[in-house]
């Protein structure tokens, strides 16, 4: 069973420093899915304080890798083959969460979704989809 700390400790250790710049935490993790929060600052905000969609692309994969581990109930290193996300509405507040969670996992490979929404309003700004190359068991 993974938790919030085994979560948060693999995203330290193995994400690339600009994906930590983000100063992501993880809030959640557990079978159902994983939430990460990352708050809103200067260094991802464009013209008029709206987070970059970069950013908010980064996140939403970061937090359904984290997912697919939380699913798997071991921290393993998966693979994106393949990222869609539909931006709904400028990204604004103090900060951004990403709820992902798995939709299948499969042998070979793992399909996850993810909301995220701006706090402290509630309201979705994205949706993404992906689906991941697992691990062999």
């Amino acid at each position: 069973m993974v938790n919030t700390d085994d979560a948060q400790r693999f995203l330290d250790e193995n994400f690339a420093p600009w994906v930590l710049a983000l100063t992501p935490i993880v809030t959640r993790a557990d079978a159902e899915g994983l939430t990460l929060d990352i708050p809103i600052t200067n260094d991802i905000a464009r013209v008029g304080g709206i987070v970059s969609g970069q950013a908010l692309a980064t996140l939403a994969d970061t937090a359904m890798v984290l997912a697919c581990g939380a699913h798997l109930g071991r921290m393993v290193p998966v693979a994106t083959v393949t990222l869609d996300t539909q931006f709904l509405r400028p990204g604004s507040g103090d900060c951004i969460q990403a709820q992902a969670e798995i939709t299948r996992a499969g042998k070979a490979l793992i399909f996850a979704r993810c909301t995220l929404v701006a706090a402290p309003s509630g309201k979705p700004i994205a949706l993404a989809t992906a689906t991941f190359a697992a691990p062999p068991m």
